[in-house]
């Protein structure tokens, strides 16, 4: 054989291997890859691509080098991916690029990603990932590692420092022990993105950060920092947003943010700063976002903030400010929201905040302005919400003002606005809240009010209001609060304010209305809370309000007469009711209260209050007869079913071969179904506890959601008893509400309201990853006062007194508005325990309120 011909041979077979090699390569990363796809779920589908005998670079998502056919890149952002990433990515050798964020991925990082030692960029932000992230400190070429928004947990990694390609850096958003940040940042000369935010981070700023001469974003909000601002920021000259709020620095601004003539974003706020503003802040020309709402700053704003040609937020509430906004404001810059509340700002209100028509939000809440609130902002078509409460505004509103056609909030409330409501308010049809209260608006309620369908707090109370009620507020069908206490409105109320499916707070009183309580109130399912006193309203008391759930009730003086149905006086208590001469109670009730001001019905207010009602009596009467043959109906159909069934039981899961009957008592008009609560499954279950466990219960029809208790084995009988005598008799805001019983030999079981945020415990230890509110100082403080005043009920307004004897953390529910409710009475004492329970009995009294728009029905 020839030379040429051998070396022919060779470079054949040369070529012949490096294809053998690229094959296996290829047969590997295609294992690897759908061993990766086979630990994920996909809902979209979008891995329906990945199959074997397809080249791995047909992939969606995935990218080859052109020259090696290696796969280089993983792309899947936000594909709704579930499951954990498999440690067989380490096989891509050639990978540059990992990117998986905004998923639902969990599990663990595997280790295994420290031997892609080509990876460039590594993101798997917005996920559910967790445990201590491994040490990575090997990839050296790493330029994007983005770490954040997981469940991350363990020490604050200390290996990036050695990351020296970093260009982005985000380790934020996770949780993290308590702990000092690591002062190794000194080496990272090109990181222009670094985020921190949320990590449980203390301690003070290291210096090393100052070193970053690259940073331009710099984020270490919501942590546990403490110090003063950090004078070294200057050192940062490419810095263009700063975010350290929610932290614990003090002391002043320091002047050496001045320097920073790229800055375009600041945000302090809710630190514990204080001081006047440094001097020459407002020469950052390029600032767009000034956010530094809840600190301790004072002195002025400089009028320099009036020239600036690209602010589009401005938020300086909660601080100590003085004197006057800068006159220009807005008039240069397209201003978006601005809020100056809670102050001390004086003067005229500024009029340029909406010069160039992208004003959405302008709040002013709580300061000194005075004179009249310009005119020009009737223009401003652009404006969603208005807030200038609590200020000393006078003079009339502009007519285009009351019409705007994106507003979705207007509180002038507390100022001393004079004039009327503009017919041209039906023009707002999205407006949500109308808040107008103590001014001296006057003239009628204009009928265009009814168009607002959108509305759902209408507060016009404390005013100078006269004429009717429009009866076309009957079209406010998402209305929840109607305040128009207070005012000079007269005529008689409207039936059709009956119409309000979601009415909770519906306040009349100190007016001049005159005429009957119409029935029609009765229907409001959802009403809470009902005043209607210091008016002139004649008649009885519609006995019909006895179905409404209500927790608060007056009715004091007017003129009513005839005999107060005994329900609405455990709801009100006597002082519902004084100032009405003619108002009498049952010779029974006086004999129990025997320093009662309200008179017995006896005598000739017996004779009168009897003549006036036998025609509702006898009607009474042929609907009892109509309902006790629907009875006999419906229990003869449920003997029927019962017998049919009498082979298996089904309720929650339990079986003795026996299906004897349910007995169903009923505390509160719920609309339950035996059927429904009986086939709650282990899948429902939200919790158990010392006396059962408790399921949750979509009810049909779209009845709502309700809890069931089925009590342990063994003391159900004595814990059943204790909790229908004691929650069924009670009627409190803070109180759960038990709306009925189950009874049956082996299984007993009780229906209470359904409370979705859990109880206090859980709530004070919530992650905040679980997709809940974690709780602030408000929250707790509202759950604090709502217990008291739940447990002072049962102390005080209830005889004899009720005694928990088991105030706990898991014992105390809370609903959607974390509101308080008191549960789990299952080893209640009454107190002076009588030998009958018809002698126990609780009135509502002042231990009973809360401020109005927070009424849950108790």
């Amino acid at each position: 054989m020839s030379r040429i011909q051998t070396l022919h041979s060779l470079q054949i077979l040369v070529i012949f291997l490096k294809f053998l090699v690229f094959s296996n390569s290829l047969s590997v990363e295609t294992e690897a890859l759908l061993e990766f796809k086979k630990h994920l779920v996909d809902p979209l589908n979008v891995l329906e691509s990945w199959k074997y005998s397809d080249s791995p670079c047909k992939f969606y998502g995935i990218q080859c080098d052109k020259h090696t056919g290696l796969v280089t890149e993983i792309s899947l952002d936000n594909k709704s991916l579930y499951g954990i990433i498999s440690p067989s990515i380490s096989v891509l050798q050639s990978l540059t690029s990992l990117v998986l964020p905004s998923n639902y991925l969990s599990g663990n990082l595997p280790s295994e990603l420290a031997d892609c030692t080509n990876l460039k960029v590594l993101n798997v932000t917005d996920n559910n990932m967790n445990g201590t992230i491994p040490d990575l400190s090997s990839l050296a070429k790493l330029e994007v590692l983005d770490l954040s928004d997981n469940c991350f947990s363990g020490k604050f990694p200390a290996w990036f420092g050695k990351l020296t390609s970093l260009v982005a850096l985000g380790l934020g958003g996770n949780e993290y022990d308590e702990g000092k940040l690591p002062d190794l940042f000194g080496k990272l000369k090109k990181v222009y993105w670094l985020f921190l935010a949320g990590s449980n981070l203390t301690g003070q700023i290291p210096e090393s950060i100052f070193e970053m001469k690259a940073l331009g974003t710099l984020d270490i909000s919501k942590n546990q920092i403490s110090g003063n601002f950090p004078k070294s920021i200057n050192k940062l000259r490419n810095l263009f947003k700063i975010e350290l709020y929610q932290n614990n620095l003090t002391g002043e601004l320091p002047v050496e943010l001045v320097d920073l003539i790229h800055l375009q974003e600041i945000d302090v706020s809710r630190n514990q700063l204080h001081g006047t503003l440094p001097k020459g802040i407002d020469n950052l020309k390029n600032i767009t976002v000034f956010q530094i709402f809840k600190n301790n700053f004072s002195g002025e704003i400089p009028p320099g903030f009036g020239d600036l040609q690209h602010l589009n937020g401005f938020a300086v509430y909660n601080n100590s400010f003085t004197g006057e906004i800068p006159a220009n404001l807005g008039r240069f810059s397209p201003l978006n929201s601005i809020d100056i509340s809670e102050n001390k700002f004086s003067g005229a209100f500024p009029k340029y905040l909406c010069q160039n028509n992208n004003l959405q939000n302008l709040l002013a809440v709580e300061n000194s302005f005075t004179g009249e609130f310009p005119g020009n902002y009737a223009s401003c078509k652009t404006l969603m919400r208005l807030r200038v409460s609590q200020n000393q505004l006078s003079g009339r509103i502009a007519e285009g003002l009351w019409g705007l056609p994106e507003v979705t909030m207007i509180d002038f409330s507390d100022n001393n606005f004079t004039g009327t409501v503009s017919p041209g308010i039906g023009a707002a049809t999205k407006l949500n809240q109308l808040v107008l209260s103590n001014n001296r608006f006057a003239g009628e309620l204009p009928k265009e009010l009814g168009k607002l369908t959108q509305l759902e707090r209408l507060y016009l109370d404390n005013n100078e209001f006269s004429g009717i009620i429009p009866s076309e507020l009957g079209s406010l069908k998402q209305i929840s609060s109607l305040y128009l206490e207070k005012n000079s409105l007269s005529g008689s109320i409207p039936s059709e304010l009956g119409e309000f499916p979601r009415l909770a707070n519906l306040n009349l009183a100190s007016n001049l209305l005159t005429g009957n309580i119409p029935n029609s109130l009765s229907m409001m399912a959802s009403l809470n809370s009902l005043n209607l006193s210091s008016n002139k309203l004649s008649g009885s008391i519609p006995t019909s309000l006895d179905n409404l759930k209500l927790s608060s009730l007056d009715l004091s003086n007017n003129q009513l007469t005839g005999r107060v149905p005994t329900d609405l006086l455990t709801v009100g208590g006597e002082t519902a009711f004084i100032g009405n001469k003619g108002l009498c109670v049952d010779q029974s009730i006086r004999n129990v209260r025997r320093n009662s001001s309200i008179g017995a019905c006896s005598g000739k207010a017996a004779q009168e209050v009897f003549m006036k009602s036998k025609l509702v009596v006898f009607c009474i009467v042929l609907l009892s007869l109509a309902v006790l043959m629907g009875v006999f109906m419906l229990v003869s159909y449920w003997k029927y079913k019962c017998n049919a069934e009498a082979d298996s039981e089904k309720c929650l899961g339990h079986s003795n071969g026996m299906n004897p009957k349910w007995k169903l008592e009923s505390f509160q008009h719920v609309e339950l179904d035996i059927d429904e609560i009986c086939d709650v499954g282990e899948d429902k279950l939200v919790g158990s506890g010392g006396t059962g466990k408790v399921y949750r219960l979509d009810l049909k029809k779209g009845c709502g959601t309700v809890a069931v208790k089925q009590l342990w084995k063994g003391n159900e009988v004595k814990v059943l008893t204790r909790e229908m005598d004691i929650l069924g008799k009670i009627r409190h805001r803070n109180i759960v509400k038990l709306y009925a019983s189950l009874m049956r030999e082996g299984s007993n079981m009780l229906v209470f309201e359904y409370l979705p945020n859990g109880n206090l415990f859980e709530a004070l230890h919530r992650e905040v990853k679980a997709g809940k509110t974690e709780l602030d100082w408000y929250q707790r403080y509202k759950i604090a006062v709502g217990t008291a005043k739940g447990i002072a009920y049962l102390h005080h307004d209830c005889v004899p007194p009720i005694i928990h004897r088991d105030i706990k953390s898991t014992n105390i529910l809370l609903d959607e508005e974390y509101e308080a409710k008191v549960s789990d009475f299952g080893v209640a004492k009454v107190s002076e325990i009588s030998s009958r329970v018809s002698e126990f009995s609780c009135f509502a009294g002042t231990h009973g309120y809360l401020a109005p728009g927070m009424f849950q029905r108790g």
